[in-house]
Parts: C-alpha cells; structure tokens; sequence
C-alpha cells in the first residue's frame, strides 16, 4: 500500500531541498497556483525530484478553494498538510479540518493573514499594539498623521515581505509615498490575478526589533527561538541582517516569548509554526505583525545552526500529529543571515563569490542575481541580491562573519 502523502501548499525551494533524502521518496503532493507553476516553470523545475509525487495546479487563494479542492480529492487521504508560503495559509488550515489532521484553525489563519483583525484580536488580549487606522487615500493618512503626530507606516492589511510599506515622516511625503505603496506586484511569487487592496496607517513605533519563532502543538510552546533584526537605512523597512539567537537579557527573550504565546491563545492558533514580529518600545514588545507559517529570509537554517536542531522536521512531525524528538531550550552557539546590497542599475558582473565562501564559519552564499539584471531600488524583500549565512560560537561573532563574508562580493553595476 502507498505511503499517505504529505500535502505542500506553495513552493519554497530551501525547504524541499532541505527535505529531499529526509522524507520518503514520492511522500510529497505539492499544490501551487497555476500563474506560478507557469511563471516559475515548475514542472521543469521538479521533473527529476525523488520526492515530489505530484504537482497539482490549484487556485489555492481563492476563497472557498480549500473546500472545493477537498471535495475534488475526497480519497487523498493526506498524513498532514503544511502551508510554506504566506498566501496559503488559510487554504492549508481549512483543508487539514477537512482532512482531520493537525493545522493552525481556519479562524486562526484568517486572524493571522489579516493585519487589522490581528491588531483587534491581539490587543483585546493584553498585547500591546500600535494605533493604526484604514485608509483609503492620502487624504485619510494625513488625517491620521494629525491625529498622531509624528511618524507613521503605510502598508498593505494583507501581503507579506514589506511589500507596499513605507515610513513617511512629513505629511508632505504622502502623495508620494501612497504612489510608491500600491506597487504591490510580487512578480513571479503570486497568481496574475489582482489581490484585494486594503491599506493601513500606523503610529511609527522606534526601537529594537526582533522576530520570536515558535513550534506549537495542541495550542502549546514546543519550541521558541528569537531572532535579531537589522533593517536597511531608508523610508522602506527591508531586512539587512537576521541574528540568532538575539543578544539579549534572558528576561527579554522570556517576554518576547510570553507576548507571542498570548498572540497564539487570542487567535487560538493549533497546530504549527507561528513566526511573530516585535518592536521592543521602552522595554514593552509592541506587535508588527504575525504569520501562521515557517519563517523566510533563511531563518529556519540559521536556528538550525545555532541550536544544533532540525526544525523543519519537528514541524513536519507536529504536523503529522506525532511527538517530536526533545528539542533544545537553549541555543549551543550563533548564526547569522546577512544580506548582499547592490546599487540601482544595470549588473555587469558579480565576484567575490569564491572569496566569501572561504571566510570562517561561512555554509552558505546564495546570489539571486547576474548580469544583465535590472535593479531599481529596495522597495521590498524581493529586490535582495542575495545572501550570506554564517554560524560561530556566538551571534555577535557569526554577524561579524557573515558581514566579512558579504563585503567580499562585489556587484558591479552600470547606470541605466
């Protein structure tokens, strides 16, 4: 009899890499969006994967799509169903209560897919929240700069990787940055379809940053880990740097973790991995924002790393309603993702790559771009050139690697 498969929603290279040679071979069923099957020639792309079984073309964003797919595909029968991206998140939670296998609750992926109920949901909890309002111009956001003076963000109620989202510190800046914020398009990462446009207007919160990642089952920590965060200078707040685990007081750490288990019990998240971001203001965590998925921007291999642990699989495992191996309280040294910045134009080479790769501590250079690309800017994640990920005996140190690491590549690039 043929093993139940393992149901994937959304297609993240690392982690079937990462999974290939762990899972049983054919153990995956991967479901995407046929815009991004075709965009990203997946199907070319997986021909030759040992673990993929099939790839199924579904339009997974749609509402209704989950309970449309599972009358579909009523004998599937799958052993656990895992959302990778963000934009899946409420289709794989509806289809594991469908299914009845372990998932976060439809109710708790729509909280957390959406910022505004977050934000309602979250304070009514005790979590401390900045104020913010909907706006629909940039007439409501210097309204709302008058009503609270000083900075705001503008940013889309429901995409991921900053897309859309700006600071603006003068109310002359609005016109303009309401312009930059409705180019919203994620290339080729989403269906050609348009997505809902809702905007938010926040109160700009100063201060450290930090992301907490934790593995949850039945509603309870297994797991937590925080995360270090440092942004590229400039109106957009783009991640330069993630650093594991964050070099902070034990009593910080306790109350990052605090504040997002009660993020998990307020929206009554289950099963899975919840990844939370946070400003601490005046010692306080203020909530950005939190997603009901695996962490991106290489975090999950640098956690790997720095805790001697293997996430993806306890998670994997959680999923499956089995109980996952001890997994470690605290981390047993430091890692780093650092960020390759380049400057606006056209690229005519990249090099340094073999000279990065040799400096201590370094397992991984990944450059995203080549000659003959074109860079107008860091708008969003998605305009990164790449990255360095480096591990040492403590954060501070495997920062100061990856950093080294990252200097050393060069892209040289030509004005438009």
């Amino acid at each position: 009899m043929r093993e139940r498969p393992v149901l994937v929603v959304g297609f993240v290279t690392p982690v079937l890499q990462a999974l290939t040679g762990v899972e049983p071979d054919g153990s995956v069923v991967l479901v995407e969006e046929p815009d991004v099957i075709r965009k990203r020639d997946l199907r070319a792309r997986l021909a030759g994967s040992a673990l993929v079984r099939a790839l199924v073309e579904w339009e997974h964003t749609r509402p209704g799509s989950a309970d449309e797919f599972h009358a579909a595909h009523p004998d599937l029968d799958p052993v656990a169903v895992i959302p990778l991206i963000e934009y899946a998140t409420p289709f794989a939670a509806r289809l594991a209560e469908r299914y009845g296998v372990p998932g976060a609750s439809l109710g708790a992926a729509l909280i957390l897919r959406d910022k505004v109920l977050l934000r309602r949901v979250s304070a009514a909890a005790g979590v401390a929240n900045p104020e913010s309002a909907t706006v629909t111009g940039p007439a409501d956001v210097r309204a709302f700069m008058r009503a609270h003076p000083g900075p705001v963000v503008l940013k889309p109620a429901n995409r991921q990787a900053a897309v859309g989202t700006q600071v603006i510190r003068d109310p002359g800046e609005v016109e303009e940055a309401w312009a930059n914020c409705l180019e919203q398009d994620e290339g080729i990462f989403v269906p050609d379809r348009p997505m809902d446009l809702r905007m938010l207007a926040e109160r700009y919160v100063p201060g450290a940053e930090f992301s907490v990642e934790m593995l949850v089952r039945g509603g309870r920590q297994l797991f937590a880990n925080v995360t270090a965060k440092q942004l590229y200078p400039g109106p957009r707040p783009v991640e330069l740097a993630h650093i594991v685990p964050a070099d902070i007081p034990a009593e910080l750490t306790e109350t990052l973790a605090g504040a997002t288990r009660r993020v998990v019990a307020a929206t009554g998240f289950a099963d899975g991995i919840v990844h939370c971001e946070w400003i601490v203001d005046g010692g306080v965590p203020c909530l950005v924002e939190c997603a009901g998925r695996i962490a991106g921007d290489g975090i999950m291999e640098i956690i790997d790393h720095a805790y001697s642990v293997e996430l993806l699989r306890a998670y994997f495992a959680v999923m499956r309603g089995e109980t996952p191996p001890a997994l470690p309280r605290r981390a047993t040294g430091g890692a780093a993702v650092r960020f390759v910045p380049m400057e606006p134009g056209v690229i005519d080479a990249v090099l340094g790559l073999d000279e990065a790769r040799r400096v201590e501590g370094v397992f991984l250079v990944d450059i995203q771009v080549g000659p003959g690309h074109r860079f107008a800017g860091l708008r969003s994640s998605w305009d990164r050139a790449g990255l360095v990920m480096a591990e040492a005996d403590s954060p501070a140190e495997a920062l100061q690697r990856a950093e080294k690491a990252a200097g050393l590549v060069r892209i040289e690039v030509r004005p438009e």
